[in-house]
């Protein structure tokens, strides 16, 4: 019920960075830390025909990769994951993205947040990724008491059906950036029945 309130209401729900390969779906992830995915996107439809495969992020000087990464804020960090995260690519799985949890967060840089992203969007493979958003409606709406990102992953990995893992998560990141955002706007919530969030807002 929950779920399908979610995504009548999130019609558009999937992923909100452009991609063509788990390639570009890391890079980009990477990059979108705090940044909005509607600048990354901005960035990488440039940067994806410059980039194409791991050897080029490790080829090119830092200094260069940084410019063309300034745009995404915080360029210096985003650089030097993007050229540690291709080196691993290279190193450990000949310069292609590994379609498992366990490879993809050996990767530097890369958490079970990113993982999880690529794992669901890039390879379909059922995950749930949780990011500032999920964890803020997940705490909202009671599925998940804790505050820990690891501990919120393994209480929605029981709420939800493994086949609805991607959807459940690209719906609670969008009711988090459009509805349920710091300051709720509860009285426009297509949960607002199932929600216990004792501060409700009313107008």
């Amino acid at each position: 019920m929950l779920l399908g309130r979610l995504a009548k209401a999130y019609p558009d729900w999937g992923p909100t960075l452009e991609f063509a390969s788990p390639l570009e779906l890391l890079v980009a992830t990477i990059l979108a830390a705090q940044a909005r995915d509607e600048r990354i996107n901005e960035v990488t439809r440039g940067l994806f025909k410059k980039y194409r495969k791991p050897a080029d992020y490790v080829r090119v000087p830092s200094a260069e990769l940084e410019r063309d990464v300034h745009a995404t804020g915080f360029f210096r960090q985003k650089a030097k994951a993007l050229k540690a995260a291709s080196a691993g690519l290279l190193e450990m799985y000949g310069g292609e993205v590994p379609a498992s949890m366990e490879e993809l967060v050996k990767l530097k840089g890369v958490g079970r947040k990113t993982a999880s992203i690529v794992l669901g969007s890039a390879f379909g493979i059922p995950a749930i990724a949780v990011d500032r958003h999920v964890a803020r409606v997940a705490g909202r709406l009671g599925l998940s008491k804790s505050a820990e990102p690891d501990r919120i992953e393994e209480d929605l990995r029981a709420f939800f059906p493994r086949k609805d893992w991607v959807k459940a998560t690209w719906n609670l990141v969008l009711h988090g950036r459009r509805t349920c955002m710091p300051t709720p706007e509860c009285p426009c919530c297509p949960v607002l029945a199932l929600c216990p969030y004792p501060k409700k807002t009313k107008t």
